[in-house]
């Protein structure tokens, strides 16, 4: 087990920006990771098990919810503050990451905006404090990157809704407590409905032989006849809008997350790139060697500057979709490829879990297709611009 020896980049000395409460949950989370996550996550991602005793660490750092209202269990955060966390979190790992976001901002996130209050009474506490864990369900095997075809319905039964239909590749499903899901009433108008784990009909089969966010628990949610109470509904947004809005605040912390990824690989090969002799120097000392952790730290800066832009434009309540698209669209390409170059600068090295790097680039290849694909954030970046749908 090697010692987790980040130091994290701050070339345009960001932290500038940073208020002295953003840095110190900055410095919280990072010091989890270390302590927490990063002994255990190669041995856990080789072994493809969520390691659920982090659950409670997650919670007391503030990864569950932190920019909901302290009344309802959360840490009354602004938007960096939520950015900066989930940046640390996947420094260690996107699939630690991942379980985070989903709880956040894809479980917690609705229930706190589009829920009534007896709804986040019962609800916020628990998954804020890591006793209950969420999962969200959107995609299905049928409708991935066009989530409005969804063929996931309910029906009125008079004292309840009878809700049929599956959805796949929903993280943190094996062992939620509860499921946001998504699905069509009989006019076709999508809602949301909390499903609670020991419904009748309702099960979390475990999706397995995944490459990818190995150390994240991945599943399906199947409906079979599922008797939900009415009060489960979510009444305050239907359409499609409702979930979108869930994936605005997922997708800027993934923003901010893949900074982090990018940060654990460049640190690796700049650390690397300095101890590593041939033909009688450090590796470092190669200019084919500088030009690649060059790039690296511009790139990641650039992202950083983004990330940062648009949580002051969150804060304020500014931000668009298609901003968060862009920044989402942008960070995660940015990691992918840095965590790509940092695995060759470690040669054969690179691929073993001795180091992070083959993990993240391989994490990372999930996260550049989950929340809205690379293409398609593309699109929604064109369509901002020209006004034309490219969609249609």
């Amino acid at each position: 087990m090697k010692p987790d020896l980040f130091q994290a980049p701050d070339y345009y000395n960001i932290d500038d920006l940073l208020t002295e409460e953003h840095k110190l949950i900055r410095e919280a989370a990072r010091d989890w990771v270390k302590r927490d996550v990063s002994p255990i996550i190669e041995d856990y991602a080789q072994k493809a098990e969520f390691p659920t005793q982090i659950i409670t660490g997650l919670a007391e750092i503030g990864a569950f919810g932190p920019y909901i209202p302290e009344a309802y269990g959360g840490a009354g955060l602004d938007q960096i503050s939520y950015g900066l966390i989930m940046q640390e979190i996947e420094r260690g790992d996107s699939g630690v990451r991942s379980t985070a976001s989903v709880q956040s901002s894809l479980v917690m996130y609705p229930i706190f905006t589009y829920g009534n209050g007896a709804q986040r009474k019962k609800y916020l506490p628990k998954l804020a404090s890591g006793e209950w864990m969420g999962s969200f369900g959107l995609t299905e095997p049928n409708h991935g990157s066009n989530p409005g075809g969804m063929e996931t319905n309910f029906k009125d039964k008079g004292d309840h809704y009878l809700l049929n239909g599956a959805k796949m590749w929903i993280s943190n499903a094996p062992f939620c407590n509860i499921a946001v899901v998504w699905a069509k009433n009989e006019e076709g108008r999508i809602h949301g409905l909390i499903v609670e784990r020991g419904m009748e009909g309702f099960s979390t089969p475990e999706t397995h032989n995944k490459w990818s966010l190995r150390a994240s628990s991945t599943g399906e949610l199947i409906f079979d006849n599922v008797k939900v109470p009415k009060e489960n509904l979510l009444p305050n947004k239907s359409g499609l809008g409702a979930p979108l809005g869930c994936l605005d605040s997922a997708r800027y912390g993934i923003a901010w997350g893949a900074i982090g990824a990018a940060m654990d690989c460049y640190d690796t090969a700049l650390r690397y790139a300095k101890e590593r002799e041939q033909f009688g120097k450090p590796i470092g000392q190669f200019q084919l060697q500088q030009k690649k952790l060059s790039e690296m730290i511009t790139e990641i800066t650039k992202a950083q500057l983004l990330a940062w832009r648009l949580g002051t434009l969150k804060n304020e309540g500014k931000a668009t979709s298609a901003q968060i698209s862009m920044a989402k669209r942008n960070n995660v390409e940015m990691a992918i490829k840095i965590a790509r170059e940092a695995r060759q600068m470690l040669g054969g090295m690179g691929i073993t879990g001795e180091y992070s790097i083959m993990r993240h680039m391989m994490n990372l290849e999930s996260v550049i297709t989950y929340e809205g694909t690379h293409d398609i954030h593309l699109l929604i970046t064109g369509l901002d611009i020209t006004g034309l749908n490219a969609f249609k």
